[in-house]
């Protein structure tokens, strides 16, 4: 079982592919591109767009959705999604129907751009600084938006869940323009498929040399100074975690590690796995919507837990 965790733990370092409904013609066309953002003319109906980081050239964008029964007085829970992809390439509409979901219940959603190494040669360290500030400028213009900023979520799925938990775990990889005094740690995380395990764990994963190297060029710095579940989980907020007890791109295993750690530093974490489902099993537009209308529930429910969102009436 070492062995084959192993296995698939490179394949998602070096090779993981998000399973939005996007992700092969998006990275395609990205690659093809270069170094140009071919989301920088996106629109999502309902959505006001932002600009909440310019670097290298680059306009990243978050898109916000807000509660149509919004007032300017009041001051919302919202929760920053972050795609998948690998770190490669994938696109922000993968967490669109999640935002448009928490604008019918009251709550903010927002989708952000960040770089990709198939847009910009990037590190996956620069993708954690942009992840890093787009929680920052969420939380500085929080007044502006009408944003609580206690109630900041990070979330996103497979890298984009790594993204998200990095966010809450990972110490370092601030952009340089980034005011350090806005917090980038979210108050809670939500995690769809994440890879939270990116290193060796003694007794567990073993990794060697050759591989260490392939997956530190890819990182930008050894592996485990981005991995989340070797980062600071002793302060880590009440996180969210769904995932296929058949995913081969991102093993189960992981995140049930990466669930204990948490246990054992007595912080909340609800770790909900599903029979027989791979990886982007809970993304919307598959063939049925089932395991995404279930997943939607059930985060509906752990945000209600925490205060985020009002309990569902029966009729809903």
């Amino acid at each position: 079982m070492k062995k084959i965790f192993e296995f698939y733990l490179v394949i998602a370092i070096l090779s993981l592919v998000s399973f939005s409904p996007v992700m092969a013609q998006r990275t395609s066309e990205s690659g093809a591109k270069g170094r140009g953002n071919e989301q920088s003319e996106t629109q999502f109906k309902g959505a006001v767009v932002e600009v909440y980081k310019t670097i290298d050239g680059a306009q990243l964008k978050a898109w916000i959705f807000k509660p149509k029964s919004a007032v300017e007085s009041q001051k919302l829970p919202a929760a920053i999604f972050f795609f998948g992809g690998g770190w490669r390439g994938g696109a922000a509409k993968q967490f669109v129907p999640h935002c448009e979901y928490l604008a019918s219940r009251g709550m903010i959603g927002i989708v952000v751009d960040y770089r990709v190494s198939s847009r910009y040669r990037v590190k996956i360290t620069d993708c954690i600084a942009d992840a890093k500030s787009a929680v920052r400028w969420v939380r500085r213009h929080s007044a502006r938006l009408g944003i609580d900023p206690q109630k900041v979520v990070a979330g996103g799925g497979s890298a984009g869940g790594h993204l998200a938990a990095a966010t809450a775990t990972v110490s370092g990889f601030d952009s340089p323009d980034d005011q350090l005094s806005d917090s980038c740690r979210p108050n809670a995380l939500l995690l769809f498929n994440p890879a939270v395990v990116l290193a060796g764990i003694p007794g567990k994963i073993e990794l060697d040399r050759e591989r260490l190297a392939r997956i530190t060029a890819r990182a930008g710095v050894e592996p485990s100074k981005i991995s989340p579940y070797h980062g600071d989980l002793a302060s880590a907020p009440p996180t969210f975690i769904v995932h296929g007890k058949a995913d081969t791109t991102v093993p189960y295993e992981s995140v049930e590690w990466y669930a204990e750690k948490m246990e054992a530093n007595n912080r909340q974490c609800r770790l909900i796995g599903y029979e027989k489902q791979q990886h982007g099993f809970f993304n919307s537009g598959k063939k049925s919507s089932e395991y995404f209308d279930k997943t939607v529930v059930e985060m509906d429910a752990f945000l209600v837990s925490l205060g985020y969102l009002k309990p569902r009436r029966k009729d809903d």
